[in-house]
């Protein structure tokens, strides 16, 4: 799968709700597509349930129909439950975690720009080998088992999506991302060393937000914004994905604040150079 499956229950429930508030409207498929500026083949997918309409699809839909106020904003609610998605990492365990990089993978290849914002570790599109199966071992026993061999190789087929120039790639990481010794200190340098080299890259913006930096804002939790279409939130557990418009604007919104407060461009190759050297003495 390219994206974590919405929730069925509720994608039938309006999926069939929306058909009976047409057929009630006395409107055909093609007269609602007219009304609502959509194809009817897509009215079509959506009444079925082959596909999940957005939270703006259902506005554009109920206010065609010209439902009552309080019908269309209980479908809009649930619209904006249905396009919220979870996925826990011991489902993603169970059917082989290299099938997440393969995901991620896809989400990249399908999308012109790629916002990740990043403060605990380095995305795993930029971590070198010996850095990802350090943070791929398993921390606690609870923590689903997996083949972590199988899982580092993916994650280094995934990186191949940044050689794409026709691609943009967007990272904010905050200092505490770039030293937590997720490792010893030889692979620790290797691994800062080698965000200062990408952040070379042309297609590439990685920004370093650095603790002498004041920001009025809490970074809680890794998050990526793929262009304006969705937005997945990884959590300790497993990863939340939202589709509500009005979620990835806000994400989007969140991104470019941290980046504002960012070290860019030499003055981030400088940072993340210094603390390859920091790390590089300290094994010495």
């Amino acid at each position: 799968m390219l994206e974590p499956e919405p929730d069925d229950g509720r994608q039938v429930t309006l999926a069939e709700t929306l058909r009976e508030l047409r057929k009630a409207a006395g409107l055909s498929g093609e007269r609602l597509a007219v009304r609502a500026a959509m194809s009817q083949a897509k009215i079509s997918r959506i009444e079925t349930g082959k596909v999940l309409p957005t939270v703006i699809d259902v506005e554009q839909i109920v206010r065609a129909l010209g439902v009552p106020k309080e019908v269309a904003d209980e479908l809009l609610s649930l619209a904006r439950a249905a396009n919220v998605d979870y996925a826990s990492w011991r489902a993603y365990a169970r059917l082989g975690i290299w099938r997440k990089q393969a995901e991620i993978k896809s989400l990249s290849d399908s999308a012109e720009v790629v916002r990740q914002f990043l403060p605990a570790v380095p995305t795993g599109l930029l971590q070198t080998r010996d850095f990802a199966r350090a943070a791929l071992q398993q921390v606690v026993e609870s923590e689903p088992a997996y083949d972590v061999g199988q899982a580092v190789e993916a994650r280094m087929v995934s990186q191949h999506v940044l050689e794409d120039g026709a691609r943009r790639f967007e990272f904010v990481l905050t200092e505490q991302a770039v030293r937590w010794r997720m490792t010893d200190a030889v692979v620790m340098s290797a691994q800062a060393a080698h965000l200062a080299e990408m952040a070379g890259k042309p297609n590439l913006d990685v920004a370093v937000l650095p603790n002498s930096a004041t920001v009025p804002g809490v970074p809680l939790n890794i998050f990526v914004v793929y262009d304006e279409r969705l937005v997945t939130v990884e959590l300790f557990s497993g990863e939340v994905v939202l589709r509500d418009p009005r979620d990835i604007a806000y994400h989007i919104e969140l991104f470019e604040f941290f980046k504002a407060r960012a070290l860019r461009g030499e003055e981030a190759v400088e940072f993340l150079r210094s603390v390859a050297d920091e790390f590089l003495r300290e094994s010495e």
